[in-house]
């Protein structure tokens, strides 16, 4: 049966409609399990009317046709038709269909469609109505899935979604069977599912009730059971008897299982016949022996009724119970469609009936009709190892309360019973005959639900200004090895650029200066911080594609790859977890928000009232650098015996420190968010803020005392470096210009260390008192609290802010190391030397005497790059020195530098616990002030 495909012109309005419609997805959700409700209920009115057609006249036409002949042909003719278009139409359908939909809910890809759908229902009319000693119940549960992954890929869904309407789908299925919605809901989440959460749950009940309802208004009585005249009852004296009966249906129903295995086996190694062949003999033997048994035997619903209402005797019970089972399993065994519960329920009433009649003759309290109620659920749970189905079912058909206890009793000695003899269910062997093994473990479908996109993503993303000309994107391609870029403006995802992209402006034959966003992909495809890996692998395979920007509103706040993918679930498979106890989650006690208009986020982490001014000071002049946000956060530590959420803690302080930042920031147009959080751990409190509010850098103040071993600057600031994703700036005050109005000079000290420099300038062009007033100043000349520079439009006073910290910082040395393409030091150095009125850089090359020495090109290029950016004094020198961090001392001092900018990478400095601390050794050796750039991972 070809499939239907839906044009790209009606799929995307689709998903329009889709997101117009239903905004918010349990809204959808319940759109969708009322639909599936509907159709599965639909499609089981259906398939009971053409059974009952077909059954009705196979019965009618054998009063007029000897039956030993008419009954043996239908199956003949019957077994043929059926085995043809199973085989021919969609091989997926043969047998019950339960084993089916449980594999596909277990993950195993396997085809859940229309085609299915009625493929089956017909399959189904006419192997059951032809006479083979099946049930219609059990396809009414693949029916029911089938549509429901119908719906699934007519409004595409992530996998995990698409199994949940699955789920719904079987639900309604069984309950549209039965008419007992509950009982069709626990048997998805028991036997198929295994899954009780609140949007699987909710939307299976929705599913189950509405099928039923349709069944039950179009359909009528599922059972047709009359027993409105036969009272159940039931007396202590009578558990043995139950007892009795729960041991013989789990031994009789794992001996059933047993048999249909054993006969799958020997078609398959023996006959080896073809499918329409065996369904047909199936046919040919049901009919025979149904023709020389009573009539009652050739209606499967009548003799059900006849066993329950106590008019049979004990012989006709126990012919009716050998009869269906070995009918029962040489129809299930020739891969006819039909299901197993209704010939359980027979032989389960059958089996009941006989114990309730040895029962009523050595004690002569109960009645058979109880007993064979409850045997049909002992049986039923026996065969299929679902003993809360097995109860709510039969509770559901008979509406007794008083069958509750019999049937408890019996299903679940049935249970413990069939399980001791064999374990697991028929199902699940049926699954094992055909090759798949269904595991309750599964790691990797944990992982990808556990992990969010915000846990795996590359916060530093790579990106492009919609303002670029095609040939300046050429170029950008060019020198990446990435095949995409996001495209921005103002920090805001506007599109994505792939090589594809490019091919297609090729053959437009766009010129040269043609804008980048006249050819980008305009509203890319993307993911949300919060959404699980399983969302985003499901949206990488199914548009195609090997990036997905990841965003937070419009906002982009990282990327995500297949390769982050493969790599957490490796890091999840391979064990790699932190040792050691968790600390809880911090809690957040107060917060504020500013608007969300920056290309990324600065965290300052504040807790010395004294450097807080400069260290904010030094952030807003980042922050203004790079078009950032900043997010200030203050920490309460509380003890490890108090929860952090149930804490009472004074805030006064705290919000006190908050606010003043916030006056320091609001004052050069800056949007600033703040929040306190009560935390065990400061680290730990500091990475959680880093992950939920998408941080792209933070600024922190650094004591530079710390010397334990095994760590690089003590327990938090080590613990941010090794664990924070982003970009990490360390600042280490020097102690003179921390001291408020009192001025400090340099009392430096040359330690008499030998080494050898080689060093030009580079004077920027247009630097002098004439075109610039305010640079005009002499570079040996200290910058006093009283004649600082206010910033525009400020009302605060310079010692608040934090200028004479900041201002005091004229001569910089900066050393690189490598390519200055990859310095985070340089690209951080325009934004630090921004509050300096006369700032002068030195930046500084160090090579080993065994060394041989450095090409100075790299230098080079790195004192032009600085020059383009920044309009001051640039020196390069080339140092030759046993020691980094002596070298880097012995500059400092010797020409009396007032800050040292260092930039290292995480297994840089990682690498340094072993082969000795450069940044610790230099903010001890120097009084200077020190900035460590680690850049982001």
């Amino acid at each position: 049966m070809p499939y239907i495909t839906i044009p790209k012109q009606f799929r995307e309005p689709s998903r329009v409609i889709k997101s117009q419609l239903f905004l918010r997805p349990k809204r959808l959700a319940i759109f969708e399990a009322c639909l599936i409700g509907l159709i599965s209920g639909l499609a089981g009115v259906l398939l009971k009317s053409g059974v009952g057609w077909l059954g009705s006249w196979r019965v009618a036409t054998s009063t007029l046709i000897p039956a030993w002949i008419l009954l043996p042909a239908v199956g003949l003719f019957g077994g043929l038709l059926t085995g043809f278009l199973v085989e021919r139409f969609a091989p997926e359908t043969a047998g019950s269909g339960i084993p089916h939909v449980k594999a596909a809910l277990g993950g195993v890809n396997l085809s859940l469609d229309l085609r299915v759908a009625v493929a089956k229902l017909l399959t189904t009319i006419l192997a059951v109505g032809s006479g083979l000693t099946l049930g219609r119940q059990g396809p009414t549960v693949q029916i029911g899935a089938s549509l429901a992954g119908w719906i699934g890929h007519l409004m595409p869904t992530s996998p995990d979604y698409r199994r949940q309407l699955i789920a719904c789908g079987a639900a309604a299925g069984l309950a549209a069977g039965f008419n007992a919605p509950i009982a069709g809901v626990l048997f998805v989440v028991e036997e198929l599912l295994h899954d009780v959460s609140g949007l699987t749950l909710g939307t299976a009940i929705i599913a189950s009730f509405i099928g039923a309802v349709v069944s039950q208004l179009l359909g009528g009585d599922s059972l047709n059971l009359n027993l409105r005249e036969y009272q159940s009852s039931f007396e202590a004296q009578e558990i043995p008897f139950y007892i009795v009966l729960g041991i013989l249906a789990g031994l009789l129903g794992a001996l059933f299982t047993k048999g249909i295995i054993a006969s799958l086996q020997f078609n398959r190694r023996s006959l080896k016949l073809a499918l329409p062949v065996r369904v047909a003999l199936a046919g040919i033997i049901c009919g025979s022996v149904i023709a020389f048994l009573p009539e009652t035997f050739r209606n499967n619903t009548g003799l059900r009724e006849f066993l329950l209402t106590g008019e049979a005797s004990g012989i006709t019970s126990l012919i009716a119970f050998i009869a269906h089972f070995f009918l029962t399993i040489i129809s299930a065994a020739s891969g006819a469609p039909g299901g197993l519960f209704s010939p359980s329920l027979v032989m389960g009433s059958a089996l009941g009936h006989m114990v309730g009649i040895v029962q009523a003759d050595v004690l002569g309290i109960g009645s058979p009709v109880t007993y064979a109620l409850a045997g049909m659920g002992a049986f039923f749970c026996a065969v299929t190892r679902a003993p809360i189905t097995a109860v709510v079912i039969v509770f559901e058909i008979t509406a007794d309360f008083k069958l509750v206890l019999p049937l408890m009793i019996c299903s679940v000695v049935a249970y413990l019973v069939a399980e001791k003899v064999e374990s697991g269910s028929l199902y699940t062997r049926l699954l094992e005959f055909n090759g798949i093994q269904l595991t309750k473990a599964k790691a990797a479908s944990n992982t990808l639900s556990d992990l969010h996109a915000d846990d795996v993503m590359q916060r530093r993303v790579e990106t492009l200004s919609s303002l670029l000309t095609f040939d300046e994107v050429m170029q950008a391609f060019s020198r990446s090895h990435h095949r995409g870029f996001p495209v921005v403006e103002d920090g805001k995802l506007v599109g994505i650029v792939s090589q594809t992209d490019l091919a297609n402006a090729s053959e437009r034959n766009l010129s040269g200066n043609s804008l980048l966003k006249e050819f980008m992909t305009v509203q890319p495809i993307a993911v949300k911080a919060r959404d699980t890996l399983s969302e985003v692998l499901y949206r990488l395979n199914n548009y195609n594609i090997s990036r997905l920007p990841v965003v937070e509103g419009r906002r982009l706040v990282g990327i995500i790859t297949r390769s982050d993918i493969i790599r957490v679930e490796s890091d999840r498979l391979s064990g790699e977890t932190t040792q050691g106890p968790h600390p809880e989650p911090s809690y957040v006690v107060y917060q504020t928000r500013a608007p969300q208009v920056g290309n990324g986020r600065l965290l300052v982490p504040l807790s010395n009232p004294q450097t807080a001014p400069a260290l904010l000071r030094l952030a807003a002049a980042i922050a203004r650098d790079r078009n950032y946000e900043l997010e200030c956060l203050q920490i309460i530590i509380v003890p490890r015996n108090s929860s952090p959420s149930e804490s009472a803690v004074r805030t006064t302080k705290s919000r006190r420190l908050l606010q003043q930042a916030d006056r320091i920031i609001r004052n050069w147009n800056l949007p600033v968010h703040t929040q306190i959080r009560v935390a065990h751990d400061v680290p730990h409190a500091i990475l959680e803020t880093i992950k939920e509010r998408h941080i792209d850098s933070i600024l922190m103040g650094w004591q530079g005392e710390f010397s334990t071993k095994g760590r690089i600057f003590g327990d938090v600031v080590d613990t941010v470096i090794r664990q924070a994703g982003c970009e990490v700036i360390l600042v280490k005050w020097s102690e003179k210009l921390l001291a408020t109005r009192k001025k400090n000079e340099f009392s430096a000290t040359f330690s008499g260390r030998k080494y050898a420099s080689i060093e030009w300038e580079l004077n920027p062009e247009k630097v002098d008192g004439a075109d610039n007033p305010a640079l005009a100043i002499s570079l040996d000349s200290s910058a006093t609290p009283e004649t600082e520079l206010s910033p525009p439009n400020s009302d605060i006073p310079g010692p608040e802010l934090g200028l004479h910290t900041l201002m005091g910082l004229h001569r910089w040395l900066v050393p690189i190391r490598g390519s200055y393409k990859q310095a985070a030091a340089l690209r951080l150095l325009p934004a630090l030397v921004a509050a300096s009125a006369v700032p002068e850089i030195k930046l500084c090359q160090v090579h080993q005497p065994s060394v041989a020495e450095p090409d100075r090109g790299e230098l080079k290029q790195a004192a032009e790059f600085i020059k383009r950016r920044v309009s001051c004094s640039i020196i390069a020198t080339s140092v030759c020195a046993k020691s980094v961090s002596d070298a880097l001392i012995d500059l400092a001092q010797n020409d009396q530098c007032d800050a040292i900018v260092l930039g290292a990478s995480r297994e840089g400095l990682l690498k340094q616990v072993i082969h000795g601390n450069i940044p610790e050794a230099v903010a001890r050796g120097c009084d200077c002030t020190v900035i460590l750039v680690r850049s982001a991972s």
